[in-house]
Formats: C-alpha cells, sequence, structure tokens
C-alpha cells in the first residue's frame, strides 16, 4: 500500500514539474526575478525589501493580543464547567498581558510618530 502511494505521488511530482516547465518554455515567461509579486501588478521594489523597525514592535503587540484570544476562546467555552478557578486563571492570565501592554506602553512601542 506504501508503496502504491509513494509511486503514484512520484509520478505526480514529475508530471507537475515537466508540465510547469513546459509552460515556462512555451510561454516565454521572463525570470523569477521580473515576476508581479502584488496581485499581478508590477513590482514597484524587490520582493524581500526591508520594513520600518517600528513595524517589528506593532507585530508583537498584535501577536499578544491575538495569542489572548487564542486562549479565550476555548476558555468561554469551558469557564462553566470549571467554575471560580477558571476565573481566576484567566485574570491571572489577563494581568500578566495587562503588565506587558504597560511596558509597552512606557516603551513607545504604541507610538506612530
Amino acid at each position: 500500500m506504501f508503496e502504491t502511494v509513494a509511486w503514484v505521488l512520484a509520478i505526480w511530482a514529475i508530471t507537475v514539474a515537466v508540465v510547469y516547465s513546459a509552460n515556462r518554455v512555451v510561454s516565454g515567461s521572463p525570470s523569477l526575478t521580473r515576476l508581479p509579486f502584488q496581485s499581478g501588478w508590477l513590482p514597484q521594489e524587490h520582493a524581500l525589501s526591508r520594513y520600518h523597525v517600528r513595524w517589528y514592535a506593532a507585530t508583537l503587540v498584535f501577536l499578544a493580543f491575538d495569542v489572548e484570544m487564542l486562549f479565550m476562546y476555548p476558555w468561554a467555552v469551558v469557564v462553566a464547567e470549571l467554575g471560580v478557578s477558571a476565573i481566576v486563571e484567566m485574570f491571572a492570565f489577563l494581568a500578566a498581558l495587562f503588565v506587558a501592554v504597560v511596558w509597552a506602553w512606557r516603551e513607545g512601542a504604541l507610538r506612530w510618530a
């Protein structure tokens, strides 16, 4: 069974590679450095251009709130079953998150100018 699946996948991979290569040869498409990467628009800068450093702080703040929601959705489902201990644990988690937000605020991570 496993050998059959492996052969089918290998044949499929080779077929995709051959069709892709034949398409590039027939269409005469440009090299990969000139292909558009923004929804078909011609690129104005390199695809791996650098971002301003302030975006990294904003990304970390976003991830902190994103992880908060990741923990709060399952918690909301089982909070009635677990009772007071679940509420205490969530408020401890929110307090730690609040400390992190206050620290980020004091460090200027939430300022845009």
